[in-house]
This record gives C-alpha cells, structure tokens and sequence, in this order.
C-alpha cells in the first residue's frame, strides 16, 4: 500500500505533557570500577581444568559465554605487552545520537510518502508514544492509530501490513538522513577518540551490528575525518566473517582440527554444566526443566563482533571496554566477559543497565574520558 486516505475516527487526545527523560543523578559517582584484568582460575568455568596449560589457543582468558574468550587471536603476535587496554566504540547512540536527531522526522516523513498528510508526530505526541511503547517503533505505529483512527480505506485484517508498510518507509527515510550531511556526531566523541590515540589506546569501532546495517555504519565513521579514521580499526561484516573466532564457530577456513574440536567441546561443556544447574534446582522443587542455553541469533552476531573487536585489538576481551549504546551490547559485553560503560542516548535515557561497569550522559568533563578509563581499571 504506497498510500492511505487519513479520516480520523473518534480522535482521542495524547497526553500534553512531553515525557521528560532526567539525567543520571551524579554519574562520576556511578562509574563503578571496571574490572581489572584477571586470568587466574576463579575466571572460568569448572570445567576449564580439561584444557591444557599449552593449549594451542592463541588467545588469553579462555571463556565462554559470560567469560570472555577467543580474545586475542589473531593481533597476539603483533600486540604491544605494555598495552593494558583497548576501546571498542558502538555506533548507535555512541558515535552519534540520530533518535534525537532524525527518528521523529523520519516517521513523519514515512506518513508523508504514504498521502497520511494528516499523520504528523510534534515532539510532545513522539516522546509521550516513546514513552508509552518503551520505544518498540511497531507498538509506537499502533498506539498511535488506535488513538486518532485508523484510515477509513484500510481492512482490519491489513492493519499489520499497514504498521510494516509504515516502518519500511520510516527505515528508508532514516537511512537518507543517516547519509545526510546534516547528521552530527555526539559531542565530545572526537576529542575521546584522540585522546586514546595520544595514549596509544587501540580505538575499534563496531558497525557490523549497527541498526542501519554495516555500510551506513561506515559513512557515519567517516564523519569523523580521513585522518582520525585511518588511526581507527573498523570491525564491519566482512571482519567478523574473517576473524578467527567466526572460522572456529563455522568451522570454515582452518587447517587444524584440533582447535575447532576444542571450540566445540567447550561450548557444550558451557551448555551442559548450566543444564545441569538447571535440573539439580528443578529436582528440589519437582519440576521438569529443559532450558535454552544457546544466544539468540541477534545475540550471536554481537557476540562473534566483540570477538573480532577483541582480535582486532590485540588484546583479550577482559582488556577491552565497550562503550556501549543499546541494551544488546550490554548483554552481549556480559556473555563473553567484556567490561561495558553505557552512554545513555535519547532512547536509552530512562533505561536501566543492571550489568554495565558504568553509565554515563556522555564523553568529557565529568562524563566519559579516557584518564577515567584508566584510572578505574587501576582502582
């Protein structure tokens, strides 16, 4: 459906009061130590005592899941001992914050594509459905045509082809202004990226799992300059699929079995150690317990990108941070063990981060910088 006429049937009207989104309260108090890096036994799983000292695993921190793993893979013949971190760089929410800047305009642009001229969102109306929907764009769509009326052409049985046709028009034009020149990186972001190179700290920015996917991804780190960007490592698609961690899972491109056994072994020993676990509790209570211990397929795409960070990097993941924007960077940083510092954005900001190191409104001054970094690693 390219078009709609828009009658407004039984118009309710949205709360007046835009939803005010308050800063995290003292957030140099909040950013929690980071980890320190640790590769004594009490970092892995019980099991681990079946792997041998001389392993042929070039990477240290051998973990699986929420311990870190696979790190430092094929950068550890080249890595600088006297380095003691890296950063990895999100592009959503991180490097730049285009909800704030372009997500409302996009939807209204998608209800203008589609002849909805009476379909419009002010900041108050988009901010009290963000609210409302805790920022799932396809209930934002639906709330709010139940609320003004759904138009009069549209059959009820296609009102959820209605909602995607909606969502696919948003997605391109928020692509466009993703590309635009317009779009702004997020304040700070530049002088923190310099800083780390002046520190000779390894700057990796992931856009393999940006929203927008992998090639805008990288027009948005090119905002950054060719001179800043060439002293950057991009870990996009392609890098994942050639990272050693992705050919041990796939089990392509390796000559030595014997390290893709190993692979295996050790993730089902993962599986079926929490397995166990699972059905011991069950057993206390009578119940019959069969758990899904795999990650999602989202999930397994983050993961395998912090892996290839990591490779990237040099270094092993317990000696990487991530400087994470979304709610699945989180949650992958604590499935391999990856200390993580959240920077809220506007779609983050009331959003709570249980399993981050820190959480903070932004880089520099009593925010986010490298010296901080550092100095909480030490502490």
């Amino acid at each position: 459906m390219d078009s709609a006429s828009c009658s407004i049937l039984r118009a309710q009207p949205f709360s007046s009061a835009a939803a005010v989104f308050p800063p995290s309260n003292n957030t140099t108090a909040r950013f929690f130590a980071l980890q320190k890096s640790n590769r004594n036994s009490s970092l892995v799983p019980p099991f681990s005592s079946t792997f041998t000292r001389n392993s042929t695993f070039p990477g240290k921190c051998l973990h699986f899941d929420r311990f870190s793993a696979f790190s430092s893979l094929s950068g550890a013949q080249d890595q600088n001992p006297s380095q003691e971190l890296a950063v990895l760089l999100e592009v959503d929410g991180v490097l730049m914050d285009a909800y704030r800047l372009g997500n409302r305009q996009s939807f209204n642009a998608a209800f203008k594509k589609l002849g909805l001229d009476c379909a419009s969102w002010p900041e108050p109306v988009y901010l009290d459905l963000l609210r409302m929907s805790a920022g799932d764009e396809e209930k934002m769509v639906n709330l709010y045509f139940n609320r003004i009326g759904w138009p009069s052409s549209l059959p009820t049985s296609e009102k959820a082809s209605f909602v995607k046709n909606v969502l696919q028009k948003k997605k391109i034009a928020m692509d466009e202004f993703l590309m635009s020149e317009s779009l702004t990186l997020r304040p700070g972001v530049e002088e923190f990226i310099d800083e780390a190179y002046k520190e000779g700290i390894p700057v990796v920015v992931l856009t393999t799992y940006s929203k927008s996917g992998d090639q805008i991804g990288r027009s948005i780190v090119e905002k950054l300059g060719q001179e800043r960007v060439s002293k950057l490592k991009i870990v996009g698609d392609k890098e994942v699929e050639q990272s050693l961690y992705s050919q041990l899972v796939n089990d392509t491109g390796l000559s030595s079995g014997m390290d893709e056994q190993l692979a295996k072994e050790a993730i089902k020993s993962v599986s079926a150690e929490k397995q166990r676990i699972a059905e011991e509790v069950a057993s206390l209570l009578k119940l019959s317990v069969d758990i899904d211990t795999s990650p999602s397929e989202s999930l397994e795409k983050i993961i395998a990108a912090l892996r290839a960070g990591a490779e990237v990097a040099g270094l092993p993941v317990c000696d990487c941070v991530l400087i994470a924007g979304s709610q699945s960077g989180v949650a992958g940083a604590e499935r391999v063990g990856m200390p993580c510092v959240v920077l809220r954005s506007s779609l983050t900001a009331r959003a709570e981060f249980p399993s981050a190191n820190a959480i903070m409104d932004g880089f520099g001054g009593a925010d986010l910088t490298i010296p901080k970094l550092r100095n909480k690693r030490r502490s």
